[in-house]
């Protein structure tokens, strides 16, 4: 059996990160047995600057990527189509959010053993029910769902905790050269860029894990 360490670097906020670890997911089942994965999700901040309150999605992403709604409902329709052939469902997404009490989160959920549970529950939160997922009492509802304690949720989120090493993260990913998302590393030599599909993903870890 190969072993293989995974870095799969992304933000709640991508849509495409929630394709992309859909697909991921089932490339790896795939390989079955053959392969020993462990994965760990690393934090990237798509809107690093964006207030609490949020912003409109359609006027914020026509005025980051220069194109008119048309374009982006275009855009969404086909993101929504992709998720649906990787078994992830799209609701609308009405605001974009910030995103970094979300990464705190999930740094401490890995700690615990529950970070892949998490991510899950985050990206359904957003990109499914449109619901914020830098909103404390939203961030709590989600680690009480799978299973973490809500008094220390809370406790996280109403100080600094875990600030500083997702601050770190997020520097070494960016210093490596990742600029956008979602991006798997494996045993931290090899990329794999962008929501690929199932078949993909199962044909670059294979050959990545015969490789080695």
């Amino acid at each position: 059996m190969k072993t293989l360490q995974i870095d799969f670097v992304s933000d709640v906020a991508c849509p495409w990160c929630a394709v992309g670890l859909n697909a991921f997911e089932k490339g790896l089942q795939q390989l079955g047995a053959d392969v020993d994965a462990t994965v760990q999700f690393q934090p990237f901040e798509l809107n690093p600057d964006m207030p609490a309150e949020g912003a409109d999605t359609v006027a914020y992403l026509s005025a980051k990527y220069g194109i008119d709604e048309a374009q982006i409902r275009a855009n969404q329709a086909r993101i929504r189509d992709m998720g649906a052939a990787v078994g992830f469902t799209f609701g609308e997404r009405a605001r974009v959010w910030n995103t970094f009490d979300a990464h705190r989160l999930l740094h401490w959920a890995g700690l615990m053993g529950k970070q892949r549970e998490l991510k899950h529950a985050l990206l359904t939160a957003y990109h499914g029910q449109g619901r914020n997922p830098g909103a404390h009492d939203v961030l709590v509802e989600l680690a009480i769902a799978v299973g973490l304690p809500a008094d220390e949720a809370r406790r996280i989120l109403a100080g600094d905790a875990y600030t500083a090493e997702v601050r770190a993260a997020e520097r070494e990913w960016q210093e490596a050269g990742i600029r956008s998302v979602p991006s798997v590393v494996i045993n931290r030599q090899h990329l794999i860029q962008g929501a690929q599909s199932p078949e993909a993903f199962a044909q670059a870890l294979r050959r990545v894990a015969e490789a080695g």
